[in-house]
């Protein structure tokens, strides 16, 4: 698996690649063959994923839901304010799950999981709930940690 790229030998396009090799026998250890790349369409996935997140009217209205790798580089963005690539500036720091508040918003986050014995690539499920409009510039007042689920 590599990171959300655009592919210049499909025309720009935003894909998610996958690739694994092909060994004789199909045994994990069997000698190697070749090696089989997919390359799947990154919008219409990112799209489900962000919009599936189980949010009232009124929180999609003041809610942004965003993919982010492990460089925080959005990868996916329900209010489409990002192109892909650009870089959110979330502060995890060591914690796999959080939120911090700011003046103008609440900032959510957990690490994603893997999936059975693939320990995934380090991504961020964000949801950005913006708060009533203040003065000045934002800034960090409260961080939090939550508890394994």
């Amino acid at each position: 698996m590599a990171d959300i790229a655009r592919n210049t030998q499909l025309d720009e396009a935003a894909v998610a690649t996958y690739a694994t090799a092909i060994r004789e026998e199909g045994r994990f250890d069997g000698e190697l063959l070749g090696v089989l790349g997919i390359f799947f369409g990154w919008p219409p996935q990112a799209g489900t994923v962000v919009s599936g997140v189980g949010l009232s009217d009124e929180g999609r209205e003041t809610s942004r839901v965003m993919l982010l790798d492990a460089k925080h580089r959005i990868i996916a963005d329900s209010r489409s304010e990002a192109t892909l690539g650009e870089t959110y500036p979330l502060a995890p720091e060591a914690r796999k799950r959080g939120y911090d508040i700011y003046d103008d918003r609440i900032v959510a986050f957990a690490e994603t999981p893997g999936y059975e014995t693939y320990a995934g690539l380090g991504w961020y499920g964000v949801i950005e709930y913006r708060l009533k409009a203040s003065a000045g510039a934002p800034r960090r007042r409260e961080s939090a940690k939550l508890a394994a689920l």
